[in-house]
C-alpha cells in the first residue's frame, strides 16, 4: 500500500488529527522526553503537575532541584531517568542559545544536534523536529512498525532512518502531512491495530496480511 493512499484512508476514517497537544515548542520538547515508554495520558498528568507548580518553562524547570523535578514527573514513569534526561536537555538549550537558535538551524543539523543530547534517540528527536519546529520529518514508532508489517510495507522492519526516509520520500517535504500521518497511525494503533487487532470494520482490511483481517468476510 502506498503511503499517500494510507494517509487518505486513515483521514477518511478518523479525520484530520494534526497533533502535538502543547502551547509552545518548549512544552513539545518536554513532552517528547516524558512520553518515552509510557502513554500520553500519563504524560498529561506529569505536565499538569509542572503547570500547577508554575514550572513548565525553561526557567521553571531549571529552578527545580533534581529530586523535586523527578517527583513532579512521577506519573510519566521512569521518573528519575526522565528527570536526568530533562536536565541534559535544559543544559543543551542553555549552551546552544535556546529555542530561537535551534529554529534557525537547517533540519538535518537540528536533528543531529538533538541526537547528541543524552537520552534523546531518533524517535524523540523527530518528535521535537516535527512537532516543535514544524520540519518535514516522519516519526517512526512501535505503532508504525506494527501497522506497516501487517500492510507488508517492505521497509517495515528496516533500520529507523531507512523507514523514516521511505515515508518522507513518498509524501515529500510536507510537514503537515507527515504530522497527520503519524497522529493517525497512533490513533489507528490504539483503536484497531492493536497487538490483538480489532479487524471488524477496519478501513485497511483489504490491504492487511493479519489472519483476522483476511479471515473475516
Amino acid at each position: 500500500m502506498r503511503i499517500p493512499d494510507l494517509l487518505d484512508a486513515l483521514r477518511a476514517e478518523y479525520g484530520d488529527l494534526q497533533w502535538w497537544p502543547a502551547d509552545t515548542a518548549f512544552e513539545v520538547m518536554v513532552g517528547a522526553v516524558l512520553t518515552q515508554n509510557t502513554s500520553w495520558t500519563n504524560v498529561e498528568k506529569a505536565l499538569a503537575n509542572l503547570r500547577a507548580s508554575d514550572a513548565l518553562s525553561f526557567e521553571g524547570l531549571m529552578a527545580l532541584e533534581p529530586e523535586a523535578l523527578a517527583e513532579h514527573i512521577r506519573p510519566s514513569g521512569y521518573f528519575n531517568v526522565k528527570a536526568d534526561r530533562l536536565r541534559h536537555l535544559l543544559a543543551f538549550l542553555e549552551q546552544g542559545g535556546g529555542i530561537e537558535t535551534l529554529a534557525a538551524m537547517d533540519t538535518e543539523a537540528l536533528r543531529e544536534a538533538l541526537l547528541g543530547v543524552k537520552g534523546v534517540g531518533p524517535e524523540t528527536a523527530d518528535d521535537i523536529v516535527l512537532y516543535a519546529f514544524d520540519r518535514p520529518v516522519f516519526v517512526v514508532d512501535a505503532y508504525t512498525r506494527r501497522l506497516f508489517e501487517r500492510l507488508e510495507v517492505p521497509q517495515a522492519q528496516a533500520p529507523y532512518d531507512v523507514l523514516r526516509e521511505h515515508v518522507e520520500s513518498e509524501l515529500g517535504p510536507d510537514a503537515a502531512a507527515l504530522n497527520d500521518l503519524h497522529a493517525l497511525i497512533v490513533e489507528h494503533g490504539k483503536e484497531r491495530c492493536r497487538p490483538r487487532p480489532r479487524c471488524d470494520s477496519c478501513p485497511l482490511r483489504g490491504h492487511c496480511s493479519h489472519p483476522d483481517a483476511r479471515g473475516n468476510p
